[in-house]
C-alpha cells in the first residue's frame, strides 16, 4: 500500500507511523486521515509489530484539521468528511496493540484528540496542547470524546470551551500524557518506552487492551465478570503459562509472535 502523507516502518517489534505533512503543520486532510487509519490497521495485523508509535515530522506534531476543507459543503458532505477526520479514535480503541503518541511542539484540535486517543503518550518538554477550534468559531466536538475518556468532564469542558493552550507540565498533571522528556531526547526516550512494551507478552497486552476498552463503559459488576473471564482465558494460553514458568524459574520468558 502506497502512502503520500505519512511514513511507516517496523524495527525490533516496534511499528512507527510518522505524520508527514510538515508544510501544513501536519493538519489532517482527507488523504492523511485515510492513510493514518490504513497504516494503523496494517500495523495491527503485522506479526512483526508488538507496539505502535505515532510521531510527526516538521515543526509541530499536529495543528488540527485542514481548514481549507471547511467551506461550501452540504450536510452529507460535511458529515462524511468529519467522520473520516475522527475515525482514528475508534481505530486506535479497537486495535489489539498498544499505541503511543510521541509529541513535540504544538498538538491542538485534532492533534490533541489524537494524543488523547492513543493508549499512552510521551511529550517533549516543549510540547503545547489545546482544544482550540472555539477560537475560530468552531468546536472540538470530535476531540472531546477521547479527551473526556482521558480527563473527565470538568477539565475537558474547560479545554474545549476556552480554547486555552496548556504546556507539557499541565498535560502531565491532568493525565493527558504519561511522561515528559527533554525535546532533544524525545525519539530515543519514546523508543525506550516502546521497547519496554514490545518485550512484554504480545498476547497479554492485546487481550488486556481489548478487555480494558470493553469494560470501560460497563456497570461495575458486568466489568468484573468480563475481566474475570478474560484473565481466566489468558491463564489457559501458552504465553500465559510461559510467563508464569519463567517467573518461577527466574529466567526471561520466551514469547511467540502473535
Amino acid at each position: 500500500m502506497k502512502f503520500t502523507t505519512i511514513l511507516h516502518s517496523v524495527d525490533e517489534m516496534i511499528g512507527t507511523i510518522t505524520l508527514n505533512r510538515p508544510e501544513a503543520n501536519n493538519t489532517f486532510n482527507i488523504p492523511m486521515a485515510e492513510e493514518l487509519n490504513n497504516a494503523l490497521r496494517l500495523m495491527d495485523e503485522d506479526s512483526n509489530v508488538n507496539v505502535v508509535v505515532i510521531n510527526a515530522n516538521g515543526r509541530n506534531f499536529c495543528t488540527g484539521i485542514d481548514v481549507n476543507y471547511v467551506d461550501g459543503k452540504d450536510m452529507d458532505e460535511y458529515l462524511k468528511w468529519v467522520r473520516l477526520m475522527e475515525q482514528m479514535n475508534m481505530t486506535i480503541a479497537k486495535m489489539k496493540k498498544p499505541v503511543i503518541a510521541s509529541v513535540h511542539k504544538i498538538a491542538v484540535a485534532n492533534g490533541i484528540g489524537l494524543v488523547a486517543a492513543c493508549d499512552l503518550a510521551i511529550a517533549a518538554d516543549n510540547a503545547m496542547f489545546g482544544a482550540t477550534a472555539i477560537n475560530v468559531g468552531l468546536f472540538c466536538m470530535g476531540p472531546a470524546v477521547p479527551l473526556y475518556k482521558s480527563l473527565g468532564r470538568k477539565k475537558t469542558l474547560e479545554l474545549i470551551m476556552t480554547g486555552d493552550i496548556i504546556d507539557a507540565e499541565e498535560a502531565l498533571r491532568i493525565g493527558l500524557v504519561n511522561k515528559i522528556v527533554p525535546a532533544e531526547n524525545l525519539q530515543a526516550e519514546t523508543r525506550k518506552y516502546a521497547a519496554k512494551l514490545a518485550g512484554k507478552s504480545p498476547l497479554a497486552l492485546q487481550l488486556g487492551k481489548q478487555s480494558f476498552y470493553q469494560m470501560e463503559d460497563m456497570k461495575f459488576e458486568d466489568a468484573l465478570d468480563l475481566t474475570n473471564y478474560h484473565f481466566a482465558t489468558l491463564c489457559t494460553t501458552e504465553e500465559g503459562q510461559e510467563g508464569v514458568r519463567a517467573f518461577l524459574e527466574k529466567r526471561k520468558p520466551e514469547f511467540r509472535k502473535d
